[in-house]
Formats: structure tokens, C-alpha cells, sequence
């Protein structure tokens, strides 16, 4: 695995530092301290300090304005750890049957538990899947899709088919992840906005019978392939 040709051992804090960097990265956004404490829930001067470690170990590097990115090796075991949780993630959904928010939250759990062995025969059996069941990237992978917009940026009465749904939904809006299984929104569903006039800052989507009034924001979060004629 990544971790072995890493300058030090990892352990669970070093982890959860790489996986979050790497994914606010993939999200593209600069990481901060500030956005690292938003994202992990703690206090900024713990976030200082084990960036400072982290730095110390060959795991990232820190620019004069604070920005972070990862080294080489950091790179290489941040990607490890997000293609052991994506991979238990397409398994809990396509193989348990698990809602995707369940499945992100039981693959927290299952991630550092689940060997090496494990996670490789899960995911050959599997047939090596390019995303996880939110549409995101598996390290290494290439997805089928292309040319994605933001829900809240599609042309009303243009259909859309659901390809991602971002890192920070998962991360931190299981609940919105809920609310769209509820109205039957998942990837690879079809959704349509039907108005923009649901209220100030929000828009109503319809997804086959469903229809549901989104946020701006949240809209931000779902991505779409426009459906073309």
C-alpha cells in the first residue's frame, strides 16, 4: 500500500489530515488551516500544530500564505486512504444495498479495519468501479463522464443526469444526502429544474415524480450531464 514507501509511519490523525486535504484539493479549493479546522471540527491551534508535524514528516508542504499541499508521498497515501473508503463505499451501496449516506458513514468506520487483501478482492470482484456511489473519482480512475455542471447552473426545463455529488455534501451534509435519496435523487437519475422562482435563492428540481426545492448552495453540490437532444 502507499503507506510503506511514506518518510514515517501514519497513524489515524495523519490520516484523516491527508484524506481531508487531498479531498478539499479534489474539490478545488485552496486548504487552509482555517477550511482544515471547518472541515475536521477542531480548534484552528490543533490544526496548526499537526500541520507543523505533518510538514516536519515529508507529508506536505506549507507556503508563505499558509496554503497546503501534499508532497509526493503525501500524495501517494492520501490517495490510498480515499481508494480504500471509495471502494468500501461501491460495495456497501452496490453489493449490501446501503444508502449512500449510510455507506459513507459505515465506510468510515470500515476503512481502517478492512486489510489490504480485503479491500483488493472487494474491488476486483467489483470489476475496479471508476467512482464511488456519490460519482466521485477512485484514485487512479478515469470516469465515463464529461462536461458537468452545477444543478444550480442548468438551464431550466434542460434534463440533467446526476454524475457527482460533491466531497463537502458528503462530508458535511449527510442529511442533504438523505433528503435526495427520499425524493429518489442519486447518481445516475435524471433531474430536471423546473422553476427558479421557489424562493429567494433556491430553485425546484424535479426528479421523475418528485419534486423538491434546493438551495443555491446546496444545488452547488450536485453535478449534472446535461442531456442532450
Amino acid at each position: 500500500m502507499p503507506a510503506s514507501s511514506a518518510p514515517a509511519q501514519t497513524t489515524t490523525t495523519v490520516d484523516r489530515y491527508l484524506e481531508s486535504i487531498y479531498c478539499i484539493i479534489g474539490e478545488g479549493e485552496v486548504v487552509r488551516p482555517s477550511r482544515l479546522a471547518a472541515w475536521l471540527g477542531v480548534a484552528a491551534p490543533t490544526v496548526s500544530d499537526a500541520l507543523q508535524r505533518l510538514a516536519r514528516d515529508g507529508w506536505i508542504e506549507i507556503a508563505e500564505d499558509r496554503s497546503v499541499t501534499l508532497t509526493a508521498d503525501g500524495e501517494r497515501t492520501a490517495s490510498g486512504i480515499v481508494l480504500r473508503h471509495r471502494v468500501l463505499e461501491r460495495w456497501l451501496v452496490d453489493v449490501l444495498g446501503f444508502d449512500w449516506a449510510t455507506a459513507d458513514a459505515e465506510a468510515d468506520a470500515l476503512a481502517s479495519a478492512a486489510s489490504d487483501a480485503v479491500i483488493e478482492r472487494l474491488d476486483s470482484s467489483m470489476g475496479r468501479p471508476a467512482t464511488c456511489p456519490h460519482g466521485n473519482a477512485i484514485p487512479g480512475r478515469t470516469p465515463a463522464y464529461s462536461g458537468l455542471v452545477a444543478l444550480c447552473d442548468l438551464e431550466p426545463g434542460t434534463p440533467g443526469r446526476v454524475r457527482r455529488i460533491s466531497e463537502i455534501a458528503e462530508h458535511e451534509a449527510r442529511a442533504f444526502l438523505r433528503t435526495l435519496a427520499e425524493h429518489g435523487i442519486a447518481e445516475g437519475s435524471v433531474v430536471e429544474v423546473s422553476s427558479i422562482d421557489a424562493g429567494p435563492s433556491s430553485l425546484r428540481v424535479r426528479c421523475g415524480g418528485e419534486s423538491l426545492v434546493l438551495g443555491a448552495d446546496a444545488a452547488r453540490w450536485i453535478w449534472v450531464e446535461p442531456e442532450r437532444p
